[in-house]
């Protein structure tokens, strides 16, 4: 493929657009805009023609892996197919061309959107309320720790820990010591699970409350989440849900009914909505009703037949984000419910656990699995054996790429020595799963008969294996 850029193609009276004359007199300008903001010379932008301009970024678009183009196994980010019918309608002039600041009685269809999909989530979820605000899973993760400070702070409690199991997601130490707390590790037993008397020896008047993923990153349900929120509300603390794995849960049980006080769901995972790159995303805070006061503002409430933005909320926390949250995202998630409905969701969450366990039945002879509880819709291997034989997990990551399958996440959890952490989703069929055991299996032949195969790749990708100490000390992303 010829890949020079847009700026070696060009060539002075190339053009892709035609543009109209401007309408506004060149003194006028002079008025408008300072001179110091006026461009003084030709900006140096290449001249290229339309096909040339679109085979470029036909091309590009070839060159990295996505999920329109392939199996994306991405353990615990939920990589899963995303219905175009989403897009289609987040497209839509009537809500793509929308302001936040319009008057509200413009804004009443995307005004109720917003308002449904905070009540699709009440429902999935059995929490009171929901903000749509944050704008990422972790940007939740923080406004749930924003929102437990302040249920502490108005009662009057000195705290000063939150509790999290040693499998959590990174992004939780991160957010409990953002939000102005300590961590304090939890260990886990060797079913995976968090180990009670731990738990119990670490429960104080200064825990403030235990974020808890469920299912767990190792992929299994926490059995004991309820007498897990029975102790932690003993000391008057506040049980959060890492609602990040929510994909095994839909219609199966609901956080509240686990003892979860507040829980944030990645709309841009469960929901199928695209995400990666830093954005967009989604990560709504639901809360039971004794935290509702202290949502973000402002909040979106129907009364009299239509829908209001209102501000009047005075134990709240504040805003979170600019405007209302990534609404193109909102839009997107309130289609893909509307379009599965109640049952229809389940069944997402149904095909997503026998999907993870087919791939664990069918791989675990191979691999090592370490945690043999049973899986929900993710299962964690470790790659020991064939380290052993000196193939690395990140060689079986890199390997992958050369059969045009995206790589697991690797080396997370951290409590699972070379670890490979796969998760399928609910959208891929029996052949796609087939397809990659067949490549996992063949892998390992691999490393038995030829590991410079392995240890070496990938060798039929664009760019071939980095430098990551290089890439990580002299990062230079300019041309």
């Amino acid at each position: 493929m010829d890949r020079k850029l847009l700026i070696e193609r060009s060539a002075e009276g190339k053009q892709s657009v035609s543009l109209p004359a401007c309408d506004v007199p060149e003194q006028a300008l002079e008025t408008l805009i300072p001179a110091s903001r006026l461009r003084r010379q030709k900006g140096n932008l290449p001249e290229v023609s339309e096909p040339e301009v679109v085979r470029h970024y036909v091309n590009l678009s070839t060159l990295n892996h996505h999920v329109d183009k392939g199996f994306y196994p991405l353990g615990s980010c939920t990589m899963k197919y995303n219905p175009k019918i989403n897009e289609a309608v987040a497209a839509h002039p009537d809500l793509s061309e929308l302001h936040p600041l319009q008057r509200e009685e413009t804004l009443q269809a995307a005004l109720r959107i917003y308002h449904d999909v905070e009540t699709y989530l009440c429902a999935i979820t059995g929490m009171a309320h929901f903000t749509l605000q944050p704008a990422a899973g972790s940007h939740g993760e923080l406004t749930g720790v924003m929102i437990m400070r302040q249920y502490h702070r108005i009662k009057g409690n000195h705290k000063t820990t939150v509790l999290i199991p040693d499998s959590a997601h990174g992004t939780n130490p991160a957010s409990v010591h953002l939000g102005g707390y300590r961590a304090v590790t939890v260990a886990s037993t060797s079913e995976g699970l968090v180990d009670l008397e731990d738990l119990k020896s670490k429960l104080n008047d200064e825990v403030a409350g235990f974020m808890l993923t469920n299912p767990n990153t190792l992929g299994i349900f926490e059995t004991n989440v309820r007498t897990i929120s029975e102790l932690v509300h003993g000391v008057d603390g506040l049980m959060y849900m890492d609602g990040a794995n929510m994909n095994a849960l839909l219609g199966i049980v609901k956080p509240a009914d686990m003892g979860f006080d507040i829980t944030h769901i990645n709309l841009h995972k469960t929901f199928s909505t695209p995400h990666g790159g830093g954005g967009p995303g989604a990560g709504p805070i639901g809360v039971v009703k004794e935290l509702s006061p202290y949502l973000p503002v402002p909040r979106v409430e129907k009364a009299d037949g239509a829908y209001h933005i209102t501000w009047d909320h005075p134990q709240s926390i504040g805003k979170v984000l600019g405007f209302w949250g990534n609404y193109g995202i909102i839009v997107r998630t309130w289609v893909y419910i509307r379009m599965l409905g109640a049952e229809g969701l389940k069944d997402v969450s149904k095909h997503a656990i026998i999907n993870a366990n087919y791939i664990r039945a069918s791989l675990e002879d191979i691999y090592e699995l370490p945690y043999t509880s049973p899986s929900m819709h993710e299962c964690v291997f470790s790659g020991d054996r064939q380290k052993a034989r000196g193939v690395k997990t990140l060689d079986i990551a890199k390997r992958l790429l050369d059969y045009g399958v995206h790589a697991p996440t690797i080396y997370f959890p951290l409590i699972v020595h070379e670890a490979l952490m796969i998760e399928p989703t609910e959208t891929e069929n029996k052949e796609t799963l087939d397809h990659f055991i067949g490549i996992m299996r063949r892998i390992d032949r691999e490393t038995l008969e030829d590991p410079s195969l392995v240890t070496s790749a990938p060798s039929r990708t664009p760019v071939k294996r980095l430098d990551d100490v290089k890439a990580s000390r002299e990062l230079n992303i300019r041309w």
